[in-house]
């Protein structure tokens, strides 16, 4: 047993604690939460910490298979110049994927992660997610706007989804994007989808997107007109909302990851599902486009807002600290509370893990993890603020 105190508490479950006390079991359950009202008497049998502390973190989208091209691709082309090297240059062999890929897992292990929401194309990770001590729930990402390749698109998911399954791992067969699969391949794939599933959509990440649906033209469109693809053939969903609103009252939750151009009316629309929840993957946006997602417009329609740390070839690290740290500069009046409720409960209750993990409760296994080197009289994280992993 465990007795853990520091400046503050912020359980993710109600007002931050002025050294409050959390009582752990040796596997890490929360047995209590004492509230001294700042008033913590000294004692031997409390571990008292110059920080604050917090649950572990939910990281609502990453691709650690992509994890090998870390500093590969070129960053400000835009999202079409972005899939475009990705396409070019992802390839290389499995020992090569799976090393990279082991090592972002430690790292994101030692960044305080305990849970994640992990795009795979291929099995190559499975046996590193399932050894991890993080979480995961593997979103099996489907693609193809060709409409006579749908079928065989579906049937190689399946055979991933089965290899998830020997694996031991939670997973659900999902949309890449709406700009990324024809209107034959999203009808197949809903077929997939019940209550029960949840569901992962990268969603308006480039205004690249909207001209590739309404005017079919563009940077992403000529990317697949390069591949060979028929212009007869290329047959994507007429615009994003009424896709992702099919798709939302089909699943469980629908994970919306990037939003970067997203509006107030879509977003007040979407909300109103109740069952959406909003991925924001700052490092990545600044780097593809050098464009914020509209923070302050989704937080004024919603509170379900999560955060990501989308991949190494977007991203210099998995770090949802890093990706906090983003939005508070940008948006310096969103309250560090609610920020870390971002990356600890909602990314819990989007991933629908919740009964465990997201907040610092009796009962709940959620990690805790000490934030140091901050600005604790106006409690603000810093360049130098750092998290380090308590249990």
């Amino acid at each position: 047993m465990r007795r853990i105190a520091a400046q503050y508490i912020f359980t993710s479950a109600g007002v931050p604690l002025k050294r409050g006390v959390v009582t752990t079991a040796d596997d890490g359950t929360v047995i209590s939460v004492v509230d001294t009202g700042g008033d913590l008497a000294e004692s031997a049998s409390v571990e008292f910490y110059n920080g604050i502390i917090i649950p572990g973190f939910v990281n609502c989208h990453c691709h650690l298979e992509l994890s090998h091209m870390h500093n590969s691709v070129p960053g400000g082309g835009g999202l079409g110049d972005f899939i475009k090297a990705v396409r070019e240059t992802r390839a290389a062999s499995d020992e090569e994927v799976r090393a990279a890929a082991q090592k972002a897992d430690n790292d994101m292990v030692a960044a305080g992660i305990v849970a994640c929401g992990d795009i795979s194309n291929n099995a190559l990770t499975f046996e590193i997610k399932s050894r991890s001590s993080i979480a995961y729930t593997t979103f099996i990402e489907v693609f193809g706007v060709d409409m006579t390749k749908a079928q065989k698109r579906i049937e190689e998911a399946e055979g991933v989804a089965a290899a998830a399954a020997a694996a031991g791992l939670r997973h659900h067969i999902t949309p890449h994007a709406v700009y990324s699969v024809s209107q034959t391949l999203f009808t197949l794939l809903v077929q997939h989808i019940s209550p029960a599933a949840l569901s992962s959509l990268h969603f308006l990440e480039s205004e690249d997107e909207r001209e590739a649906l309404s005017r079919r033209r563009g940077r992403i469109t000529e990317s697949y007109k390069s591949l060979g693809i028929a212009p007869e053939n290329i047959d994507t969903p007429a615009d994003h909302l009424s896709t992702a609103l099919t798709l939302s009252a089909r699943t469980g939750n629908l994970i919306l990851v990037h939003n970067t151009c997203i509006n107030t009316g879509e977003t007040s629309v979407l909300s109103a599902a109740g069952n959406v929840w909003f991925c924001l993957c700052p490092s990545s946006n600044l780097r593809i486009s050098g464009a914020m997602p509209p923070a302050g417009v989704l937080r004024d329609a919603t509170d379900h807002i999560v955060t990501g740390t989308d991949s190494l070839a977007s991203a210099d690290r998995l770090s949802i600290l890093t990706e906090l740290r983003l939005l508070q500069e940008y948006f310096p009046y969103i309250p560090l509370e609610e920020l870390i409720c971002w990356g600890t409960i909602n990314g819990a209750r989007a991933l629908k893990m919740d009964v465990r993990l997201g907040s610092i409760e009796p009962g709940k296994k959620p990690g805790l993890l000490l934030i140091e080197g901050m600005d604790l009289a106006e409690m603000r994280l810093l360049p130098q603020s750092r998290v380090r992993r308590l249990l």
